[in-house]
């Protein structure tokens, strides 16, 4: 007859402390110190106003010479480069966690914004893009009359 027996996955596992951090950085989303230096995409808001969008892209330490915007069939690129910093030798650094590279983000415009209207302003490494509504597309506040002359009263002789 046959004697069943327990199941123990980790028995005779060597986990390393440095293995869990890596295994749980890894399911985090956090990347690691290997894969710093790979490609990367800036974080941005997006939120419309009465008269336009407004698109925010968190840039620190990018040049805004080497920023490329670009709206092509309605679709807004941004594109450019952080570069890795030389005046510090590689020896000397302990930790890197900013990523660095070229990056681009792309994003699908309405038709009812005006792309060749589109400002641009970069302070304290936030690009701030400003793209104004088309005329047609801004709310319009219609007033309404109350009283024997509104149209519904004329239409009704």
């Amino acid at each position: 007859m046959r004697s069943l027996s327990r199941w123990e996955p980790f028995r005779g596992a060597n986990f390393l402390p440095e293995q869990f951090h890596r295994l749980f950085d890894e399911l985090a989303g956090r990347t690691t110190d290997e894969s710093v230096l790979s490609t990367w995409a800036p974080a941005v808001d997006i939120y419309e106003t009465e008269h336009e969008l407004v698109v925010k892209a968190d840039l620190p330490d990018v040049d805004p010479k080497d920023l490329d915007i670009r709206v092509e069939n309605n679709l807004l690129t941004l594109r450019g480069e952080r570069k890795f910093e030389n005046k510090v030798s590689e020896e000397n650094y302990l930790r890197v966690e900013r990523a660095y590279g070229s990056f681009s983000r792309s994003f699908a415009l309405a038709n009812s914004v005006n792309p060749e209207a589109i400002k641009a302003d970069y302070h304290d490494g936030v690009l701030t893009l400003l793209i104004p509504k088309r005329e047609e597309a801004k709310p319009k506040q219609i007033k309404v009359n109350v009283g024997a002359g509104t149209a519904a009263a004329a239409a009704a002789k």
